[in-house]
């Protein structure tokens, strides 16, 4: 494993757990230069590729995911390990369909659902750009929209 701090591969293991929900392992590394940082290593059940809006196709990146939905979350009170917790849900999720190609709308879909229960700020925040809104208008008619709902 490279260290991101020196770039050398010269890093052991120092821990190694089971996550909670036993769909990874979790492990704390030590590199030569003293740097430490976790890794991740988890079951890939099959090759996922993502067919976008124009129809370009590319390789599910967990990665990717991950880091909007973050983004979405960032400065929220949510701990990180119900943010990977929920990046695993969706992962397995997209996974168990059975499909070898999923639409950036399914992923979409399934990220929104999630984040309106987890938080709803995140979800908006989401939305914004998923729903790709390009007026103030969009944004409000959305927003409201929740309002609505709110109140059945």
């Amino acid at each position: 494993m490279i260290c991101n701090s020196c770039k050398k591969g010269e890093t052991s293991v120092v821990d190694s757990r089971p996550t909670e929900d036993g769909n990874a392992i979790r492990r704390r590394r030590l590199c030569v230069c003293g740097y430490r940082f976790t890794t991740f290593e988890r079951i890939q059940f099959r090759e996922l590729t993502v067919v976008k809006k124009n129809g370009r196709k590319s390789s599910f990146d967990r990665d990717k995911l991950a880091k909007s939905i973050y983004i979405a979350l960032k400065k929220r009170p949510i701990d990180t390990e119900t943010v990977e917790k929920f990046i695993s849900k969706i992962s397995r999720s997209l996974e168990e369909l059975g499909q070898a190609e999923i639409s950036t709308n399914t992923i979409g879909t399934m990220v929104m659902e999630g984040l309106k229960e987890l938080d709803p700020v995140a979800y908006v925040r989401f939305a914004s750009v998923y729903r790709n809104f390009r007026e103030e208008k969009d944004f409000v008619q959305f927003v409201d929209r929740l309002d609505v709902y709110k109140k059945r």
